[in-house]
């Protein structure tokens, strides 16, 4: 290919798999790795610095999550390419993830030449979605399955994840710079939306929609 390189900030909490992914895109001519970030805040200063034309966010990362992350950036940039590469294949993480901001949702599952079209796609604006989450999505509209999970609000659903990975109030508030009352609300906000009136509902609605299916960072 010929014409610009496709400048491009890996974020993902662990280290062996940024050095995985640099490698894999550097070894593409018309792309170049120019940053790495381990997490939300992080990221935004690396992108601030970087300018890079596309984003490979990681979603489940400590503090502040890769949805929030998206909304962030986008904000600051509209014109930013951002392709999520999750271990989340299920709808409700894709939906949330487009709604932030990204244009290209891949699992983590995928073959690895499929991040390198995504990441070409997602630079030409094209919404890129790996085969795993297309199938889903069609098959959850075509039975009509209306997701309460889908109603959230990006920071909603991040604050949801930090609420399941049993975060408490005042932490939750520090990683998103929010006073603990308006997280309450959110949490209040979250439950109502939901149609569950406890925490221990709230995991186990979850858990049932294959959204979370692991509790307190267990999750890898």
């Amino acid at each position: 290919m010929t014409g610009k390189r496709i400048r491009v900030l890996v974020v993902d909490d662990h280290a062996v798999v940024r050095e995985g992914y640099r490698r894999l895109l550097e070894k593409q001519p018309d792309i170049e790795v120019v940053a790495e970030a381990e997490d939300a805040s992080s990221a935004y200063l690396r992108f601030r610095a970087t300018a890079p034309d596309v984003v490979i966010m990681d979603i489940s990362m400590p503090g502040r999550g890769g949805i929030d992350a998206i909304r962030q950036i986008r904000q600051a940039d509209p014109t930013v390419r951002i392709l999520v590469f999750s271990m989340h294949a299920t709808v409700s993480y894709a939906v949330q993830a487009i709604r932030a901001g990204a244009r290209g949702y891949i699992t983590k599952s995928s073959a690895s030449d499929l991040m390198v079209e995504a990441v070409r796609n997602v630079f030409q604006n094209k919404l890129t979605l790996c085969a795993e989450i297309s199938k889903i999505l069609a098959t959850s509209r075509l039975e009509e399955q209306v997701v309460a999970l889908d109603e959230l609000s990006p920071r909603e659903f991040e604050v949801l994840r930090m609420i399941i990975d049993a975060k408490s109030t005042e932490e939750i508030a520090a990683a998103f710079h929010l006073t603990p009352k308006t997280v309450a609300n959110y949490h209040y906000a979250i439950k109502s939306k939901l149609g569950v009136s406890s925490d221990i509902d709230l995991v186990y609605f979850c858990m049932r929609h294959g959204v979370f299916t692991s509790i307190a960072g267990t999750e890898t």
